[in-house]
């Protein structure tokens, strides 16, 4: 039987989001409810929200959540209820082709709840990246939830959901950040902090922050940060290369997803270096590059997609390294806020008053 609990809805494009009922089903086969208890506000929520992302009004937003598993459908035996979970919005096949080869991090396939969560009158709701978590409670695949240690606080725990952990990624999987290293990180929001921090993890000896804020930037040096760039007032380019022997950084991580930060990114790596990009660009913007640069300077262009993460592996493992103290994932929730307070949340990310604030339930 449904059950009725309270969501944050986006009704249109652009209109400030509600608080309404929702009705959340039963678990199916390979489903599982989950009972919510923080969901961080991610600028994703917001490109839903903007109809950035598509049109499939109404959306019910959140998705960097965690909480415990309340009930399963048939066939799941990787959780249980009263698990403590974090969700993941790449819940592999482990049938498709990059499965198959054993890179299940690349899933070709990946999939959510088939069941839909509606409003009271029949009206059927798009979760947020397959998860819709600013409720009290919702339905995924049980693929989606990664069992991880109860120990650490909910609110720290949820973020590996989505911007922490496309930060943390894109540093230790996807640029393969090593020992001795010289990276930098253009664009100092909590994905780019968190790109920081998994540098510093990796044991980067020079860490380059870069932003037009001074406050994202003293931020950054509190996740590990060794030097600091405004680019608002001092070409990134030259002071990164200035501050690495003149030869750029062995690793560039583009967090803003805009064609002039990544030429930045380009062309403020060493010869043979490698950039990463994971801030996400939207669908109209256009990238232009002599290919002789591409070709002359060698290295490797990456894109980072959820830090090339895996969730059954990666979320356990920071979260311990986090309970060890060698990590603080609780640095990146600057507040703590309602249900209710979701849209004065939109607003203060984008005036970059916060690094997250998380929804409590």
């Amino acid at each position: 039987m449904a059950q009725e609990v309270r969501g944050v809805i986006a009704p249109g494009k652009n209109e400030p989001v509600r608080l309404e009922t929702i009705l959340v089903p039963d678990p199916g086969p390979g489903e599982a409810v989950v009972e919510i208890q923080t969901c961080g506000v991610c600028h994703t929520d917001l490109h839903y929200k903007q109809g950035g992302i598509n049109d499939d009004f109404p959306f019910l937003l959140g998705h960097e959540a965690a909480g415990v598993v309340e009930s399963v459908g048939s066939g799941v035996t990787d959780v249980a209820p009263g698990d403590f979970v974090i969700l993941n919005w790449r819940a592999v096949c482990g049938q498709c082709r990059a499965c198959l080869r054993g890179r299940p991090q690349y899933c070709f396939d990946t999939h959510n709840a088939r069941q839909k969560m509606t409003l009271k009158d029949g009206t059927e709701l798009s979760p947020a990246l397959g998860i819709g978590a600013f409720a009290d409670k919702t339905l995924v695949a049980a693929g989606q939830c990664t069992k991880v240690n109860p120990e650490i606080a909910p609110a720290a725990a949820g973020l590996l959901g989505c911007g922490v952990m496309a930060g943390m990624g894109a540093a230790l999987n996807t640029g393969g950040v090593a020992r001795g290293d010289a990276v930098a990180v253009i664009g100092c929001g909590g994905v780019g902090d968190a790109a920081v921090m998994g540098a510093r993890l990796a044991g980067a000896a020079k860490i380059i922050a870069v932003d037009i804020d001074d406050r994202k930037l003293e931020t950054a040096r509190s996740m590990g940060a060794t030097h600091t760039v405004n680019s608002r007032s001092t070409d990134p380019v030259e002071a990164i290369r200035e501050l690495t022997g003149g030869f750029g950084a062995d690793v560039v991580i583009e967090a803003v997803g805009h064609p002039e930060t990544y030429r930045q990114a380009f062309y403020a790596r060493d010869l043979a270096g490698t950039v990463v990009l994971v801030g996400v660009p939207t669908p109209e913007m256009t990238l232009e590059l002599p290919l002789l640069d591409v070709f002359g300077r060698g290295g490797a262009l990456k894109s980072s997609w959820y830090g090339d993460c895996l969730p059954s592996r990666d979320f356990p493992m920071l979260v311990d390294l986090h309970l060890q103290g060698r990590i603080d994932l609780g640095a990146f929730v600057t507040e703590t806020i309602g249900i209710e307070d979701v849209e004065q949340a939109f607003a203060r990310m984008h005036a970059g008053d916060v690094l997250r604030s998380v929804v409590t339930l």
